[in-house]
């Protein structure tokens, strides 16, 4: 299986979390999850509504209908609670290359193993089963701590794209650009084995 041929994953399950594919079922759960204000100031996308989370999922849907993106619900196996999503997205067969990217969780689960185990889960299906040779990953250049998070990984920071995108409350978006390569990826996985302990 490649990259070329670009199976949905469906569900993909470790130790603390289980992400599975967005469905119409998750909208009343990710709105529950979505309510803390404090998500939302640095994301493009605000789930900050019912009708805006109906959106993302639909959205979300079409992306993979059309094989460029899949999403997921991210559910805490210790209490079965849905606490976030993330998805892949800007799929290029092609070039073999993808992002994992619009990654929020409730902030009862930020500095846990939630958001390392979610990037294991989805890095090791795109770089073993889809031969992924690239994987990037993007922030908004204010987000310090999501560019902490992702340097933690193991991502190579690749530069600032300056203007890149427009905010929700229209101001221009500078997003740095990082990324794991096929080569640096057995390193990377190794690393995130040991943050959880694996």
């Amino acid at each position: 299986m490649t990259l070329v041929d670009c199976p949905d994953p469906g569900v993909l399950e470790g130790r603390l979390v289980r992400l599975e594919p967005l469905a119409e079922a998750h909208i009343q759960e990710l709105w529950g999850a979505a309510q803390a204000a404090e998500i939302w100031p640095l994301m493009l996308e605000r789930l900050d509504s019912r009708s805006a989370v109906d959106a993302y999922v639909r959205t979300a849907l079409a992306y993979r209908q059309a094989g460029t993106g899949s999403a997921f619900a991210v559910r805490l196996l210790a209490d079965g609670q849905v606490i976030g999503s993330s998805r892949y997205l800007e799929v290029s067969r092609p070039n073999h290359r993808l992002e994992i990217g619009g990654t929020w969780y409730h902030p009862r689960v930020w500095g846990t193993k939630v958001n390392p185990e979610t990037k294991l889960l989805l890095l090791r299906y795109a770089f073993a089963q889809w031969q992924a040779r690239r994987v990037q990953l993007k922030t908004d250049a204010l987000n310090v701590h999501s560019q902490a998070g992702i340097r933690k990984l193991g991502a190579i920071y690749e530069g600032t794209l300056r203007a890149y995108q427009v905010r929700p409350d229209g101001s221009s978006r500078d997003t740095t650009l990082f990324s794991i390569t096929a080569d640096q990826w057995p390193a990377v996985e190794a690393r995130l084995l040991a943050r959880l302990g694996q």
